[in-house]
């Protein structure tokens, strides 16, 4: 049985609509943030040291970080489903984009949620993180274009992936600009296994 230490508010979210997408069986271990720093809490560590979340437990095998999760599950659990053949045309786009999704999409949107905390002292920052955000969402809404999707013409798990890139900007900064990602987002959220995977992981901020 596939277990998900699950946070709230946090990408392991996707991680459940990842395993609803594919209909397997798993498991939730659920964890709160603490109110007042809004970090995880110590009890995470118990099962992995960084106490951080995602965490997917398969038996005794543990693995942490999104992308590494969500190809550990596509390659031993998805029966070739929500990824193109190695030998399609489209596997190496559909590589790349689910680790740009964490290596370099995220970056200048975490750095917009520390800045924000900071006040006035993050404001000499902002403009050249603020071009940053709109520099990869340019990207990715170029990428898309009129498409329904990233990669070829169904779903695959870097759709999923790329999904919180979008929520966390679209609550920091905004996607007036990226209509291409806003129209992603709204397509996605109204697929039903995206609604069990909130139905089961329970009230999510970047819905």
């Amino acid at each position: 049985m596939l277990i998900v230490h699950h946070l709230n508010n946090s990408r392991s979210q996707r991680i459940l609509w990842l395993l609803e997408e594919l209909a397997l069986p798993y498991e939730i271990v659920s964890y709160q943030r603490d109110p007042q720093t809004n970090l995880a809490p110590e009890s995470l560590k118990k099962i992995h040291r960084l106490g951080k979340s995602p965490v997917l437990q398969d038996g005794d095998t543990v693995v942490i970080e999104s992308s590494a999760i969500i190809e550990y599950v596509v390659r031993r659990h998805g029966g070739g489903r929500l990824a193109p053949a190695e030998a399609s045309p489209d596997w190496p786009r559909y590589l790349q984009l689910l680790h740009y999704a964490e290596g370099s999409a995220m970056l200048p949107i975490m750095l917009k949620l520390y800045l924000s905390r900071l006040g006035g002292a993050g404001a000499p920052l902002e403009p050249r993180v603020h071009g940053e955000i709109e520099n990869h969402l340019g990207f990715l809404d170029g990428e898309l274009g009129g498409a329904d999707f990233f990669v070829g013409d169904t779903l695959t798990a870097a759709d999923i992936q790329l999904s919180f890139v979008f929520q966390a900007a679209r609550l920091l900064y905004g996607l007036q600009k990226f209509p291409n990602l806003a129209r992603f987002l709204e397509k996605m959220q109204v697929r039903p296994a995206y609604k069990r995977a909130l139905e089961r992981g329970g009230p999510y901020a970047f819905g």
